[in-house]
């Protein structure tokens, strides 16, 4: 799939892929990866020097906390906006978020590759826009409250592609740090991602916690955000396809050495 994120296509053919190279990251994927962390830690690390140099209070402590809470919190909400416009508008050639889009639609024909892929080769477009969003902050703040906030915000942000990723992973695979974050509540787990995967294909998009998928399924935001677009552009969201449609996923094949490829599209 780091591989695949390359490609402008379209998912229409299945054959066994033998090159372990087709799931790693290309150095630009990890210079762009790097770049985006690098970002983050810079925010989180200026916070942390801008508060060593002022005088112990707790009010500032306080506010630390409740801005680091606040930026793990949206990131999830984020998360599930971001993961719900992408599986369902744009396409391949979509200006910058083209290669998500297209990995997305084929996470769907095939779920379990996504665990497959080197870390870089599934996060370095998020890292990228993270990079240009975080670096003006670090250049210009000396707010070590808004630092906090930028640095758990982006970060989790970031990586909430890893974390759906790892929600694809069976318990006892998992790294045990990951799995007792999962056990937790702070990560998002198996069983809680499984109905994003089930008809009708139109839930449980948020990807961090997953705290924020109830409020949006229950109120049904997402659904009214796409009739109010069907209404006004006439573009219908690939989640109202019919389950035999490309974008619905495939029955898995036992042999997990295939899965669906692309195909040069004009």
């Amino acid at each position: 799939m780091a591989h695949q994120q390359n490609n402008i296509s379209t998912i229409t053919s299945t054959k066994p892929i033998n090159d372990e190279n087709y799931y790693r990251a290309t150095w630009a994927h990890r210079a762009w990866f790097a770049t985006g962390c690098t970002a983050v830690l810079i925010s989180l690390a200026k916070s942390i020097l801008i508060i060593s140099k002022m005088p112990p209070a707790p009010k500032t402590c306080l506010h630390l906390t409740l801005a680091a809470a606040l930026g793990y919190l949206l990131s999830d909400l984020v998360s599930g906006i971001y993961h719900w416009a992408v599986d369902n508008y744009g396409s391949a050639a979509t200006p910058i978020f083209g290669s998500q889009i297209e990995s997305f639609r084929a996470h769907h024909q095939h779920p379990s590759e996504i665990t497959k892929c080197e870390t870089a080769g599934i996060l370095y477009t998020l890292a990228a826009v993270t990079a240009a969003a975080v670096t003006p902050v670090n250049l210009f703040s000396g707010d070590p409250v808004l630092l906090a906030f930028v640095g758990v915000f982006a970060g989790c942000s970031m990586f909430s592609i890893k974390f759906h990723a790892w929600a694809h992973v069976p318990r006892k695979r998992l790294p045990a740090a990951v799995a007792a974050l999962q056990d937790a509540g702070i990560l998002m787990r198996l069983s809680q991602h499984a109905p994003h995967h089930r008809p009708p294909y139109n839930s449980n998009y948020c990807t961090v916690s997953g705290i924020w998928n109830r409020v949006l399924d229950e109120t049904k935001v997402l659904a009214a955000v796409e009739a109010a677009l069907y209404r006004l552009t006439g573009v219908r969201p690939r989640s109202w396809s019919e389950p035999i449609s490309e974008w619905t996923p495939r029955t898995q094949m036992l042999d997990e050495t295939q899965f669906l490829v692309n195909s040069k599209t004009k």
